[in-house]
């Protein structure tokens, strides 16, 4: 119960957008969306870090993936932070914790959260030696379903490992990518300001606003396919929260103001 307690608390920490629809979700199910949200974001906080160099944060990704690749039913929460002791002054709490998310998931499905977790970090190691460089539309979906759209795959399979909920993987590629181009547009300045533009070459933001709704179209087409139950009602809030996002960021916002989120929560769990 405490590992539980720990999971929701550091959801709660770091995910306004996922914190409610996870915590909502029954017992097992949440356990397991727990695990893998939080096993990602321990490698996308390497990713996105400030102060690590990018050839170090790629030689620390793929030795995290390496460790998730080794793990075996003995394996206990060390085991998953094997050979990170010299990173373990500048990588944040979240990413330290690896092996207590990694276990925190039902045995009968923790392996496939793992294999993702290994995979995503293999591909973000690659991206942060190639400082992000997107030049292309082709490399901007390369991009966003490494980071994204794989996470859209492995929700329809924690789907179907729940409850045999069947999905269109496609449009789950989508869902990913849709949430992903809406941070991409509202990240923008702070990306630039770090050398660093998920825009393709000769586009213009407008051209990421219509990838972002064309995704969301896909990601819109996900979730009308399914029926009541925890998975429609985990993936109306984020898909709500991103429709908004991309809505008042088109008007000039920055973001939503916490009314608004509250609102948009309220209405796609009503």
């Amino acid at each position: 119960m405490n590992l539980q307690n720990d999971a929701l608390k550091a959801l709660k920490e770091t995910s306004r957008t996922f914190y409610i629809p996870i915590s909502r979700l029954p017992d097992n199910l949440r356990e397991a969306v727990a695990s893998a949200y939080l096993c990602m974001r321990a490698i996308d906080e390497i990713e996105d870090h400030p102060d690590i160099e990018n050839f170090i944060k790629a030689k620390i990704l793929r030795q995290m993936s390496l460790n998730l690749q080794a793990v075996n039913e003995k394996s206990g929460v060390k085991d998953f932070s094997a050979d990170l002791a010299p990173y373990g002054t500048v990588l944040p709490d979240v990413s330290l914790q690896l092996g207590k998310w990694a276990l925190l998931a039902p045995n009968t499905i923790a392996p496939r959260i793992w294999d993702a977790t290994a995979a995503m970090a293999d591909r973000m190691a690659y991206w942060t030696e190639n400082n992000w460089t997107i030049r292309t539309e082709a490399h901007l979906d390369q991009y966003t379903f490494s980071v994204a759209g794989a996470v859209g795959i492995l929700l329809s399979d924690l789907w179907s490992w729940h409850d045999g909920t069947q999905t269109n993987r496609q449009h789950a590629i989508g869902f990913g990518r849709g949430l992903q181009a809406v941070n991409i547009i509202r990240n923008h300045r702070e990306d630039l300001n770090r050398g660093v533009s998920f825009i393709p070459q000769g586009w213009h933001i407008k051209d990421v606003y219509k990838y972002a709704r064309y995704n969301l179209t896909l990601a819109d087409l996900y979730t009308k396919s399914l029926s009541s139950g925890p998975a429609l009602d985990f993936c109306k809030i984020p898909l709500a929260l991103a429709h908004g996002t991309l809505d008042v960021m088109a008007l000039g916002k920055d973001k939503l103001s916490r009314s608004d989120v509250m609102a948009l929560v309220q209405q796609a769990t009503h």
